[in-house]
């Protein structure tokens, strides 16, 4: 029998029966997959770079020979947008740099008094108060010297003098106590002096906010990762030698056409110096709101922002970018689109003429 009890055993072990088998071993415990680091710039340190070439913009251009009061202010925006500081009564500072209209009128150069135009693109007025000077060529110091100019300009605003400007001034019943308010102490206040550091005063916090700054006060989601690769793209590329600052230019005076040259037959800031170091040299732009201030360069002839990128990166800094660079360099600047307190620029309610008032003349 014995062989016979080994053979159904080992029947047994081959069926499943006899003894339950041992149970499988555990699996290995899973190990946690190491941390997979985001994609594109270290966003951290990408910002930090930002901060010490560019920095924050702040809320007000402080001047201390003309402090902002709200009186100023008042009495700025008003003159600001009043046509009839111009010959024709048809043109106001707000014209040429519409405060809806990213501070420009969109034109490559504005029309004037009798439909006149200038040979230069009209910049844009927001966040102008922090440049190193005003105008293409700098040939006004700061905002107040720039709103004495197209007010008397004969292809501008059209104004024979400034005597001309002050008797409409003083015309216009609503506009001798806001004078007052706004320089008080002083016995006449209606000045042309005082007339541009009104509207110097209004234009020293046209400033806008973007998502650009959002990003540079700590906010990681303002800006989507094409526009982080694009500002390092704008940092690496070299944009920064002449684009610096809060308002990403600005502060400073370049030569179009440093490496490679330009063609232009405007002199630029030699017109004005008449020193020859300074022939073809312009104020170099901000690039805040670029996006939406074309036709771009002095001349407005420049119509799209792509085309603006490759020519500054050739003529400026000898360097030829493909489409992706473009692409990318752009994708940053429409970070730089921002806003003003729509309260602040809205068009005020306007003093009605008096019975002095001058007409328009359209000659």
């Amino acid at each position: 029998m014995k062989p016979m009890i080994a053979l159904l055993l080992l029947l047994a072990a081959a069926l499943g029966c006899g003894e339950p088998a041992s149970p499988p071993a555990p699996a290995p415990e899973a190990v946690p997959a190491a941390p997979v680091a985001p994609a594109g710039p270290d966003r951290a340190a990408l910002r930090a770079r930002a901060l010490q070439i560019l920095g924050s913009l702040p809320d007000e251009a402080v001047s201390e020979k003309n402090p902002v009061t709200e009186e100023k202010i008042t009495l700025g925006r008003m003159l600001y947008y009043d046509p009839r500081f111009s010959k024709a009564q048809q043109i106001s500072c707000n014209s040429c740099h519409g405060l809806s209209t990213s501070g420009v009128d969109g034109d490559p150069t504005s029309a004037g008094h009798r439909g006149q135009r200038g040979a230069r693109n009209s910049p844009s007025v927001y966040n102008a108060a922090f440049h190193v000077a005003q105008f293409w060529d700098g040939r006004a110091a700061d905002v107040e010297a720039q709103a004495k100019g197209p007010v008397l300009n004969p292809i501008e605003m059209g104004m024979p003098g400034e005597a001309q400007v002050l008797a409409v001034i003083r015309s216009i019943p609503g506009y001798p106590p806001l004078f007052q308010a706004a320089f008080p102490g002083q016995k006449d206040p209606i000045t042309y002096d005082n007339f541009a550091r009104a509207i110097g005063a209004f234009e020293r916090r046209l400033v806008t906010s973007d998502r650009f700054d959002a990003f540079l006060e700590g906010n990681d989601a303002a800006l989507s990762d094409s526009e982080v690769a694009g500002l390092e793209a704008f940092l690496d590329t070299g944009c920064t030698a002449c684009h610096m600052g809060p308002t990403v230019g600005g502060k400073l005076f370049q030569t179009l056409g440093l490496v490679e040259p330009y063609p232009t037959n405007d002199v630029g800031r030699f017109e004005v110096t008449k020193n020859e170091a300074d022939r073809q040299v312009f104020k170099v732009p901000s690039l805040r709101n670029v996006e939406q201030t074309g036709p771009w360069f002095h001349d407005g002839s420049v119509t799209t922002l792509d085309d603006a990128i490759r020519k500054m990166a050739r003529h400026q800094l000898g360097k030829q970018l493909d489409d992706a660079q473009v692409a990318s360099i752009r994708a940053f600047l429409a970070s730089l689109t921002g806003s003003a307190d729509a309260a602040y620029i809205a068009k005020p309610e306007l003093p009605p003429s008096g019975p002095k008032t001058p007409p328009p003349d359209p000659s």
